[in-house]
């Protein structure tokens, strides 16, 4: 046994001594006809996750003791003390739930129990604030204030407490690296607990559970979220704002000025998306060389006055899926929702390298991507904590339709998990030095392992060119972005095929980089290499090219998929994986569809692709969009996006369902207001939200949304966060369109399963 407070050994050796001369041996010398205080019965208890959100006093005894030791305030206020016999002095502890069966102990006055240094004990710590990972920029830092609860190995009524950030255990006098020193702990139910800050939810009742006539599962699917973007972008501050974190809303959606700078003026990337200037606008380009804007651009306060943020249609690089609001969210319907990771390596090399943004950990995209992965599964945990143990949680990581149907039946979020990222399995089309192409072997090693991490869902490409294929054509920054990313001249042509596309069409507007070239693959013409040392400095010498003009006209990739993302499609197939095709350019999408047609599998066209209705032909699934505005003179056509992709669906005999695509922390905007000053509507509108009001299923009701101080008004400031999904279907709802026109927006789920299913069934069949 090795004890970290020495006052214990001086105790120890005294007691011989105090035994032979028979006077009792305490601190306080006291005599030993004093009378023991005995500890209060057992109250019983739920075991270790039922603890969560309730109030609590604590008491540590060696094993066999029966004398209680409460923990209490010490007389100087800082700190806290094993030091009382008596329940009505003992402290009252809010016990927050930082995972599962671990918390934080939260007092009267807000202030935490923390050991910092296990090593150098000086005593009990009482804070009223915490360090943590976003603060230091260490993605390993741990707290002192985070306590796992552990059932005792002396007493399996009781308890003993593991201190998560040395891994030691707590007794009356410290901590002790040994569990078998361990005190025995006893958490009483007390009164006068301060309540732990967090946000609210806004809403009461129950969601019902039943499905359609049909067998449908009853529920809207989200096909294309980001609900973790704050680890991408090497898990700085690019993008701010956390979904969760273990020491709650404070540290998730605290304010951002520490990353996005005084008025958010280091915030370059979210004022370029934000205030419709393009990044290679000659505003931008001036902030990217010092490293700040001009003049103020956003307020950066957060939780909890939140006077600028979430505004998810016009502030994009801030959190909007905070595990409230999509909590919210799924009361109004939402029951399934894709998580891609997704993440930007050059976007993170252009802010880093100069130093305008600081990064966690490398900006290379798969380092993102498992980053993403592994919080996404922290969250899980703890919605599972906070609802009082494993599985209880109402947000569900899924791994196959037959899962998602079980959770869906019951009420519950299912998350199904997919990759959007340019640097798809680090398959560069222009490697990393010392770094060989992608071969096949890579593929099915990279595909193999993160299907076996749940991955079921999967973009080929995404803004630049990869080994799979040309990049999705978006132009602008992306033109640069590309050209920085492969050391390439832009590929377009006007020689394009007849196919619908997403991004690849349109005007070119880096003229002076295009230069068409026969070989995908050839070496590239300018080194590229120290941009993510040197970004500015880098690309300081082509200035001139960057200059130039734009070309008009409507030009495309003019490479398509490569042999090796030919046989990406396939392997994704044999696997009965989710294929995403709308980041595929024109000749991509063309040969992608020909092969997808050829198997009679299935794909998503997550951000509205459906090839004229080829899509759903093949069983496919896309999503829409409400139309932003009320017609004065024809209400209820804001569903017209819907029905007729709809009536493109009754067209060829497949299940009418869709659900929505929003993209949300994708730098992709979000429904804006219909009234007010940023109001999206020329026309005047009428039939604005009020409440309370009820759910589409109307076993909730919704009233004013609050983020912590802050009232948000749908009207005036549109969805702001997903948690608005509710009032964004209720404002559909209030200029006429009918619950039956809505069924297909609550049968998407089923939708969605539907296209998952035939997905394996026939990579089953392609496996054979």
């Amino acid at each position: 046994m090795e004890l970290l407070n020495m006052n214990y050994f001086a105790r120890a050796a005294m007691l011989p001594l105090c035994a032979l001369l028979f006077v009792a041996c305490s601190d306080d010398a006291t005599s030993q006809d004093e009378p023991i205080i005995e500890a209060p019965a057992n109250p019983g208890n739920d075991g270790i996750y039922g603890f969560v959100d309730g109030c609590f006093s604590m008491d540590a005894r060696e094993a066999g003791s029966v004398e209680s030791r409460f923990l209490q305030v010490s007389a100087e206020g800082d700190g806290f003390a094993f030091a009382t016999h008596a329940q009505e002095d003992a402290a009252p502890f809010f016990m927050k739930a930082s995972d599962l069966g671990t918390y934080l102990f939260y007092d009267a006055d807000g202030r935490y129990l923390v050991v910092e240094d296990a090593a150098q004990f000086k005593g009990f710590e009482r804070k009223d604030s915490l360090l943590s990972d976003i603060k230091t920029l260490d993605d390993d830092y741990l707290p002192g204030a985070q306590w796992e609860l552990e059932v005792s190995a002396k007493d399996d009524t009781r308890f003993q407490v593991r201190h998560l950030k040395s891994g030691h255990y707590l007794t009356g006098e410290g901590l002790v690296e040994d569990a078998q020193d361990a005190d025995v702990i006893t958490l009483y139910p007390a009164e006068g607990c301060a309540e732990f800050p967090e946000l609210s939810v806004d809403a009461e009742g129950e969601v019902r559970t039943e499905k359609f006539d049909d067998g449908s599962v009853f529920g809207v699917v989200e096909t294309h979220s980001h609900i973790l973007s704050n680890f991408g972008f090497g898990g700085g501050g690019i993008f701010h704002g956390s979904a969760f974190h273990p020491l709650g809303v404070e540290h998730a959606l605290g304010s951002c000025e520490m990353f996005h700078g005084v008025d958010g003026r280091k915030d370059l990337f979210g004022f370029g998306y934000d205030k419709g200037d393009d990044l290679a606008s000659a505003s931008l380009i001036g902030a990217l060389a010092t490293g700040i804007l001009p003049e103020f651009n956003h307020h950066t306060d957060g939780y909890p006055t939140f006077t600028d943020w979430p505004s998810a249609h016009d502030s994009s690089t801030h959190q909007t899926e905070y595990y409230k609001w999509l909590e919210r969210a799924r009361l109004g319907g939402l029951r399934l929702i894709v998580q891609h990771a997704t993440t930007n390596s050059k976007i993170c090399e252009l802010l880093a390298g100069d130093g305008v943004q600081p990064i966690r950990y490398p900006c290379n995209d798969m380092v993102a991507v498992d980053r993403i992965f592994e919080e996404t599964r922290r969250m899980e945990r703890y919605i599972d904590a906070q609802a009082g143990g494993p599985g209880e949680g109402w947000f569900r990581i899924v791994e196959s339709p037959e899962h998602a149907r079980e959770v869906i039946n019951e009420g519950k979020m299912a998350v199904l998990l997919g990759i959007e990222t340019s640097n798809l399995f680090d398959c560069l089309l222009t490697p990393y030095l010392g770094i060989g192409r992608c071969t096949e072997e890579d593929v099915v090693e990279a595909l193999d392992y993160y299907y076996e991490q749940g991955v079921r869902a999967i973009f080929p490409v995404h803004k630049y060119d990869n080994g799979f294929s040309a990049g999705d054509g978006h132009r602008g920054i992306i033109e640069l972005g590309n050209f920085i990313q492969t050391g390439h001249h832009s590929n377009f042509t006007l020689d394009c095929p007849d196919v619908p596309a997403r991004f690849d069409h349109g005007d070119v507007q880096f003229g002076g980089l295009n230069e068409p070239r026969a070989d995908y693959f050839a070496a590239p013409y300018f080194d590229m290499s120290a941009f993510g040392e040197a970004p500015f400095d880098t690309l300081k010498p082509h200035i001139g090219i960057l200059a130039q003009g734009p070309l008009v006209g409507d030009y495309c990739q003019s490479a398509g998929l490569t042999d090796l993302g030919e046989f990406l499609i396939h392997e994704l197939m044999k696997r009965g994986m989710i294929i995403e095709i709308d980041h595929l350019p024109r000749r991509s999408y063309q040969r992608a569809f020909e092969i997808l047609s050829e198997n009679d599998y299935p794909a998503s066209g997550s951000h509205g692709g459906d090839n004229n209705g080829e899509l759903y032909a093949l069983g496919g699934v896309s999503k829409f969009n409400f139309g932003a505005c009320a017609d004065p003179n024809e209400p209820g056509t804001r569903v017209a996006d819907m029905e007729r992709r709809l009536g493109l669906m009754a067209d060829a005999g497949v299940f009418e369902a869709i659900g929505f695509g929003f993209d949300l922390n994708g730098f992709a905007g979000a429904p804006g207001p219909r009234f007010g000053e940023k109001s999206v509507c020329a026309e005047q509108q009428s039939n604005p939200i009020t409440y309370p009001f009820a759910s589409f299923d109307g076993g909730v009701t919704f009233t004013e949304p609050k983020v912590g101080e802050r009232v948000i008004d749908f009207n005036t400031e549109g969805l702001a966060h997903i948690g608005m999904l509710p009032e964004l279907i209720e404002d559909v709802r209030r200029d006429g369109v009918t619950d039956a026109q809505l069924e297909p927006l609550f049968k998407s789920a089923e939708g969605y399963l539907r296209m998952w299913e035939k997905s394996i069934q026939r990579g089953a069949a392609l496996s054979e």
